[in-house]
């Protein structure tokens, strides 16, 4: 299981920080998961460290439409109040359930100003977790859902199912936030069970 957490008071998922930068060539990124005590502070650390994990390692895909880091692009409308979703590629692998293992590339910004907190990319790892409240945000949960392997969402989280009143140098208290998600790989809850 790689070291990286998404930090939040409720639940978490991309959402991540502390002395990163936003942009792609920041080498220090903020935490992705959520504590294993989920508690109420964010915490920060640079993504230093390597997988122990016994999987195979996942990479980007060299060629097609998951081989470039997205471009978040921002809308004049008001900040959503619930969770929005939009397929930009659609896929046509397994498809990712709650509770399954996620591997996916992703870059997390700001919807008030398009500010980059977070990318997998900048860090040349995907993310690999379980797709549950325990680890990431819910809007990841939820909005990861239902993707299919091979394919690229829009999430657009609101506080409520992202880090709610929670703030930290890089993510302001109560944030609406935007992410683009490349699902790359799943494995079944019952596959990585037992």
């Amino acid at each position: 299981m790689q070291s990286r957490y998404l930090v939040v008071a409720s639940l978490l998922c991309a959402g991540v920080i502390a002395g990163c930068g936003g942009g792609s060539n920041n080498k220090d990124t903020a935490n992705l998961r959520l504590p294993p005590s989920a508690s109420q502070t964010l915490t920060f650390s640079p993504t230093t460290t390597t997988s122990t994990s016994t999987t195979p390692t996942v990479t980007t895909p060299t060629s097609g439409p998951l081989s470039k880091e997205p471009k978040i692009t921002l809308s004049k409308a008001p900040a959503p109040k619930t969770l929005q979703t939009k397929d930009i590629v659609l896929g046509g692998g397994a498809t990712a359930s709650a509770g399954d293992t996620i591997s996916v590339n992703y870059v997390g910004a700001l919807y008030s100003n398009g500010k980059i907190f977070d990318s997998s990319w900048s860090r040349g790892t995907p993310l690999t977790d379980p797709l549950d409240a325990g680890h990431l945000i819910q809007g990841w949960v939820n909005g990861v859902s239902g993707m299919r392997i091979g394919g690229r969402r829009e999430l657009i989280i609101p506080p409520a199912l992202a880090y709610k009143n929670q703030s930290s140098s890089l993510i302001p208290a109560n944030s609406t936030l935007i992410f683009i998600i490349d699902l790359l790989k799943v494995t079944p809850a019952s596959a990585s069970s037992g």
